[in-house]
């Protein structure tokens, strides 16, 4: 009787055991889904039932530790609390190694891996399964460190999928141009487990990696049908039709991701995918959603004052000032230590100008940006030149555009030249009228031009022509842009003011060609009217005065009140002379 009563315990203790590791199972597999908020709340459940088990503090930790780095001081209390209730408890110490990796502090790691190895007398699987994992997923990688651990852990556990899918990992961090010892082991994996939707999503990922878009996708879809429930699948369709260049798929995935995992961190990650398909708009609409649920996240203000950089005031009249409140936030709870990149100060140092009206301050953000990574040079050059040319100031228009180009016209897009010959023309034209003016008024005092002036003309001739060779590359990139021939007339005109060469009238007469015949009394009407003047003008100089009456009326007739035309057809008479005096 007493040996079946014992009986009896010892079979109630194994269910109960089984019921509780398989409810560990189902929320492990939850955090493995991404389903990391859900998950959360069941390892809460899970600890206030029995705080004395040191796994479930160790895989509320993997819980975290998985979202992201924002996440993983959340990470570190656990598998520390969990070291806390069971110091014999091996795996919490790997986490606290992992995450001493992720900090840098290597040799203190090691220490830590060598305890928790140690602890499962060398013959826990499990325990260098993680501590290869955790070699592979800080900066601080080993892959050789991992493969080692595999192999023996393999040698202890021959049939855990896992370890095939962690070798695979390894191999591939090692070399990362041969994929084919990762592919044989994340093959070997589904092979031991079919149902693996770990093991086919890496296949997924690595045929993506070598851009076998399709047969990626067929993983992911694979795994899809296996685990209709399972989220990364969904996730990795829509990274994937992202770089598919379908957008729209793979926002419609990601919301698929959202029924699945429908958290604040989910929809951070979509929120993330948004401003990636370059949907700012509806990116910030999440992002102040996420704000009213008080969401967390070091990265969300980051993305935030890109999104409201890239829209701009027109969209939003004040998204430069919201801009540079989040991503000022950003930098104040990222701290000194966090590792920056060259796109925070670039969208920083712009919304320091836009919304925050700092120039100086903003440069500096900018270069230090371009400091970091040469790559975005261009694109904040032509970004500064187009802040200044829409602000007037034509000098640090053409400093910051020269900048881009750096020699060669083929660094400028379309607009980016015509902005520059804009800018040039506009300087050389007020030069031009002051030049022009203090000759008229040496000439009164009959004095000669100084030396100082007759410099002045050569650097402003330089600077048209400079205009000039910017408004020949728009003609050049768009042979039927009406606009480029007219400011390549406009600039010709300044160049060649008393009309010693066709130039000008060829540019005018080539824009007015281009022109559809309702454009010229509609969308082109005013330029027809400055091309009309010149031709009247270039007709007076060349003393066909038939031809440029005819043309003085055209422009009468399309501008009643155009002044040169009524001066050239009705000349006012000349004063008579004062009679003599009596």
């Amino acid at each position: 009787m007493l040996m079946k009563k014992h009986f009896y315990a010892a079979v109630l203790a194994l269910a109960t055991a089984a019921s509780f590791s398989q409810t560990l199972q189902e929320i492990i597999t939850k955090t493995e889904n991404e389903n990391f908020e859900s998950a959360a709340r069941d390892f809460r459940a899970l600890i206030a039932k029995d705080p004395n088990k040191g796994e479930y503090y160790f895989y509320y930790g993997e819980n975290f530790f998985k979202r992201d780095d924002s996440f993983i001081d959340s990470a570190n209390v656990f598998y520390t609390k969990g070291s806390e209730v069971n110091a014999t408890y091996p795996l919490n110490y790997v986490g606290l190694g992992k995450v001493l990796l992720f900090k840098g502090n290597v040799n203190d790691a090691k220490t830590m891996f060598y305890k928790a190895v140690t602890l499962g007398a060398n013959k826990n699987a499990e325990v260098y399964r993680k501590i290869a994992e955790a070699w592979l997923v800080t900066d601080n990688k080993n892959p050789d460190e991992a493969i080692n651990l595999l192999n023996t852990a393999i040698k202890l556990d021959p049939k855990n999928p896992e370890n095939y899918i962690l070798l695979g990992d390894a191999q591939l961090e090692k070399n990362p141009s041969d994929g084919s010892g990762p592919i044989k082991n994340y093959k070997m994996a589904t092979s031991l487990n079919p149902k693996s939707t770990k093991g086919i999503l890496r296949e997924g990922k690595l045929y993506q990696r070598g851009r076998n878009y399709q047969l990626a996708l067929e993983k992911y879809k694979e795994a899809e049908a296996i685990d209709p429930n399972f989220a990364p699948a969904f996730r990795e369709k829509a990274e994937l039709y992202f770089l598919y260049q379908q957008p729209a798929k793979s926002i419609e995935n990601w919301k698929k991701y959202l029924e699945l995992n429908n958290s604040d961190y989910a929809r951070y990650r979509f929120f993330s995918a948004l401003y990636k398909n370059k949907q700012y708009n509806d990116a910030i609409n999440e992002y102040e959603s996420l704000k009213k649920t008080n969401y967390k996240n070091v990265y969300l203000e980051r993305l935030a004052g890109y999104s409201y950089e890239e829209i701009g005031d027109k969209t939003d009249k004040a998204a430069s000032t919201k801009g540079l409140e989040a991503i000022s936030k950003f930098f104040k709870d990222a701290g000194s230590d966090f590792k920056y990149i060259a796109l925070d100060y670039k969208y920083k140092g712009f919304l320091m100008i836009k919304g925050g009206k700092d120039t100086t301050g903003g440069i500096a953000e900018i270069e230090k940006a371009i400091a970091m990574d040469p790559s975005i040079a261009d694109d904040a050059y032509g970004k500064l030149g187009k802040i200044f040319m829409d602000t007037k100031n034509y000098d640090k228009a053409i400093y910051y555009y020269e900048k881009k180009r750096n020699g060669d016209y083929k660094k400028l897009n379309i607009n980016d030249c015509f902005d520059l010959g804009k800018a040039g023309y506009s300087k050389a034209s007020k030069e031009s009228r002051a030049i022009n003016q203090e000759i008229e008024e040496l000439k009164k005092k009959k004095k000669q031009e100084t030396p100082e002036l007759i410099d002045r003309s050569a650097k402003n001739k330089i600077m048209l022509l400079k205009s000039d060779s910017a408004f020949k590359r728009v003609v050049q990139l768009n042979q039927g842009y009406i606009l480029g021939y007219i400011w390549r007339g406009r600039v010709n005109s300044l160049l060649d003011p008393n009309v010693e060469s066709d130039s000008t009238k060829t540019y005018y007469d080539k824009a007015f060609e281009l022109m559809k015949p309702e454009e010229r009394e509609g969308t082109y009407k005013s330029n027809v009217i400055e091309i009309l003047e010149y031709q009247g003008f270039y007709h007076v100089k060349r003393k066909d005065d038939v031809k440029a009456k005819e043309i003085w009326k055209r422009v009468l007739e399309l501008d009643p009140a155009n002044e040169k035309a009524k001066f050239y057809l009705n000349p006012p008479k000349p004063a008579a002379p004062a009679k003599p005096a009596k």
